[in-house]
């Protein structure tokens, strides 16, 4: 289609007359629902410049739900992105009307989590939210159902059975993938390092617990060393790399089974060892993508936002239509496995 997109060029997309593009943009009659989204529908696929006028048109009608966000690390590239892929899938889902009110919990402490999920009561009708399990973040999302407002766990599981659904990877199967990776990327027996983020992040220990399942199960010439805490900070596992490095020359491979990675990679690189050791990490972000051209990073298993973002609103518009569920379940997206050769 040459030049910009015209009226002529909807009606046409969208199989009606113009005077239906006319009747949907301006509002002047009545146009069945159907006829009205397939216009709406059909101006955002040719770049039609009042297709969001058209969309608001079209959703004017429609009960807006108002759904309270609270993510983690509001400077990092992960959590920025994932809050973008929500906005995304609120703005183009063609059935719903979206309100969104996204929070960053201000730290890592359970009474940051707990306050910031909290402070949602009475003015959202739903919150999907990261958090660790801690009986402080329960205490908050109790609160909230008592208030009839489902709590949905992102990411990392937290408050069983209050929560209303989990909605992330398959953590525990997500590990032993890990596990699967780092057999097949090691090519000589020796030593493993495990980071996790801290004890009450579910999602981490549900990984290491994985990937030592696995390797229990099929290798025996690896070892896995007790497991780091790094408090997911990227100066604790760059100092903690090093000394690894130094105390363990038949240091193999080190799995960051939760955020820190920036650490790992810089002490990887300041040492020159990444042919020789294999590095596992987490969710594709500019630092982790350089250190897969580098060649420092050796796989990245990434959440495919996204999706996920799609089942968040997907989840909470089922709940609000059909109430919460007596037995709270679970929503896996399956992860990505990026290589270097896969950029």
């Amino acid at each position: 289609m040459a030049g910009r997109p015209t009226i002529e060029d909807v009606a046409a997309a969208a199989g009606v007359s113009v005077a239906t593009v006319d009747r949907v943009l301006n509002g002047r009659a009545k146009v069945r629902e159907e006829t009205a989204r397939k216009v709406s529908n059909a101006a955002e696929a040719i770049g039609y410049h009042a297709a969001t006028a058209i969309r608001a048109r079209v959703m004017a009608d429609r009960p807006e739900i108002h759904l309270g966000i609270v993510l983690q690390k509001e400077r990092h590239a992960f959590y920025q992105e994932f809050a973008q892929s929500i906005e995304e899938a609120a703005r183009q889902d063609p059935n719903r009307r979206w309100r969104l009110t996204i929070r960053f919990s201000p730290g890592q402490s359970p009474s940051d989590f707990a306050e910031t999920i909290a402070s949602f009561a009475g003015k959202v009708q739903a919150v999907a939210a990261t958090g660790i399990d801690h009986h402080e973040v329960t205490a908050a999302v109790g609160l909230l159902r008592g208030r009839g407002i489902p709590v949905f766990s992102l990411l990392s599981d937290f408050a069983p059975g209050l929560r209303e659904a989990y909605l992330g990877t398959n953590n525990l199967k997500t590990g032993r993938t890990s596990g699967w990776l780092m057999h097949h990327l090691t090519r000589r027996s020796g030593k493993l390092a495990v980071f996790i983020g801290g004890h009450r992040f579910h999602g981490h220990d549900l990984r290491e617990a994985g990937f030592r399942s696995y390797l229990r199960e099929y290798t025996s010439g690896l070892e896995v060393l007790d497991t780091l805490l790094n408090l997911e900070t990227r100066q604790l596992t760059y100092e903690t790399t090093l000394e690894l490095i130094h105390r363990h020359p038949d240091l193999v491979g080190i799995y960051c089974a939760g955020g820190g990675m920036e650490g790992a990679i810089a002490a990887i690189d300041e040492t020159g060892r990444s042919r020789d050791l294999a590095l596992l990490v987490h969710e594709l972000t500019p630092e982790s993508r350089q250190g897969l051209l580098r060649g420092t990073v050796s796989t990245v298993l990434s959440t495919p936002l996204q999706p996920l973002a799609q089942e968040v609103l997907s989840a909470a518009a089922h709940v609000l239509d059909h109430g919460m569920a007596e037995n709270p379940g679970q929503r896996f997206v399956t992860p990505i496995i990026v290589t270097p050769e896969s950029l």
